[in-house]
């Protein structure tokens, strides 16, 4: 097991458990959950969406899927990295982080040209867009490996 996989520090996934060998057995998708991650979430390199807008945006989008675990971490980030700049610009970003995450068939092209106003590129509108779509897939991941936790505990 990888010592920086979200899922299986959220989850407890101990090395060599039924889970983590079900886990490996499917390598290349665990791998790239975590680098989605990585790259969407903690990047180092976060272009036009800085770290602190990238942790709001999690953070908003995991308190509104609910799972406590990766809300949990989310606030973590958001509190090591700092909260950003009270403006129009977070505004637009957070209000459209709910709408995708929520109701993405409602997102027309006022909403983009609302971010394109707020001083974002084409692949910062794809990033955000990637990164908010990435925590509700965080979030069924969990909660189904969660599922097989308990089926075998039972």
């Amino acid at each position: 097991m990888a010592e920086d996989d979200l899922v299986e520090r959220l989850l407890g996934i101990e090395p060599g458990s039924p889970l983590a060998a079900l886990r490996l057995q499917r390598e290349a998708i665990r791998q790239h959950a975590q680098g989605a991650w990585r790259e969407l979430v903690l990047t180092q390199v976060p272009g036009g969406v800085s770290s602190r807008e990238r942790a709001a945006i999690a953070l908003a989008v995991a308190r509104q899927q609910g799972n406590a675990a990766l809300l949990a971490e989310c606030e973590a980030l958001a509190a090591q990295v700092g909260a950003p700049p009270e403006g129009a610009r977070t505004e637009v970003l957070l209000r459209y982080a709910a709408m995708v995450a929520e109701a993405p068939e409602r997102c027309g092209q006022a909403d983009i040209d609302a971010l394109v106003a707020a001083g974002m590129s084409s692949q910062d509108i794809v990033a955000v867009t990637q990164l908010v779509a990435f925590i509700p897939f965080q979030v069924t991941l969990l909660a189904g490996l969660r599922a097989m936790q308990e089926e075998a505990r039972a």
